[in-house]
């Protein structure tokens, strides 16, 4: 995310200051958010809304799916049918762009007949927020043949722990979330290793493979785990991979640090599907708070 607040989705809101309850997204909040509009010149133009920010701030995956849609329209534009899918995305965050109108410009890089490359630049009032490399094809139908993935159950637990009860706050209100409870030990006050898990599903409709991208930067940071690592963590990179098409449910996501040390710190993040199968992983370099 290009920038999370203390206390991970349920408190956001309120350390930015806003404390006004926010109701139920109704009807498809993810579709309704991820629309995009062709100006001409392969630019196009999209609007980030109030719904899915982290504090006052347009949610980092969210954006990687505005980035995504682009970059898939370029292509099918330029040569229908042959990248379907997104396979791979690269983005630098120079910015944290503000919710309001932004401006997507893209430039194909190469249209082969197993992957397709282009280029992606969101801007905001004519300054560049993002910049991004999408690697477009067919994703695989078929079951693998080797994986390790998170042990985690296909649907929350009864002990798992619900954002959106109370104040419906931050993604909460535009998703379904739920928490490992035992993996969230800042929310207890506590020190534990910088791994969190939980679950994700969008609103009125099935997860796709956007969702999973979005699901594979949705948790908070990783970091606020380790003590005293509180506050702004701003997003610098991520890579994200999409596997496979999800199935209906619930996706399941693990995200872990394999090192913090001085100013950086690092997420690995495993999203899989209701039926087992890895569906996007991500990985992502991003600023430490400075604790206190």
């Amino acid at each position: 995310m290009p920038d999370r607040l203390e206390g991970g989705l349920v408190t956001a809101q309120a350390a930015a200051g806003d404390t006004a309850a926010v109701s139920p997204a109704a009807g498809r909040p993810f579709r309704d958010a991820t629309g995009i509009d062709a100006l001409g010149d392969g630019r196009y133009a999209a609007e980030l809304g109030g719904r899915w920010t982290v504090g006052p701030k347009a949610h980092g995956g969210l954006l990687l799916v505005l980035l995504a849609k682009a970059g898939l329209a370029r292509i099918e534009a330029d040569a229908p049918g042959a990248a379907p899918d997104p396979l791979a995305i690269a983005a630098d965050f120079l910015r944290a762009p503000d919710p309001g109108p932004v401006e997507l410009r893209t430039e194909v890089l190469k249209v082969g007949r197993t992957a397709s490359v282009v280029a992606v630049r969101m801007h905001q009032d004519g300054r560049p927020v993002l910049a991004a490399t999408l690697t477009a094809g067919r994703l695989p139908e078929d079951e693998a043949r080797w994986s390790d993935l998170p042990g985690m159950p296909a649907e929350p637990p009864a002990d798992a722990t619900d954002p959106a009860a109370g104040p419906m706050l931050g993604l909460a209100a535009s998703c379904e979330l739920r928490f490992d409870t035992r993996t969230f030990a800042f929310v207890r006050g506590e020190q534990g290793p910088p791994v969190l898990r939980g679950w994700a599903r969008p609103r009125g409709e099935p997860a796709d493979v956007l969702f999973a991208l979005l699901a594979g930067d949705i948790l908070p940071p990783t970091v606020f785990n380790v003590g005293g690592r509180f506050g702004w963590a701003p997003t610098v990179q991520l890579t994200a991979l999409l596997r496979a098409h999800p199935a209906p449910g619930w996706l399941r996501i693990e995200s872990r640090s394999a090192s913090v040390a001085g100013a950086w710190f690092d997420e690995d993040v495993t999203v899989v599907d209701a039926a087992g199968r890895l569906v996007a992983q991500a990985r992502q370099l991003a600023l430490a708070p400075l604790g206190g």
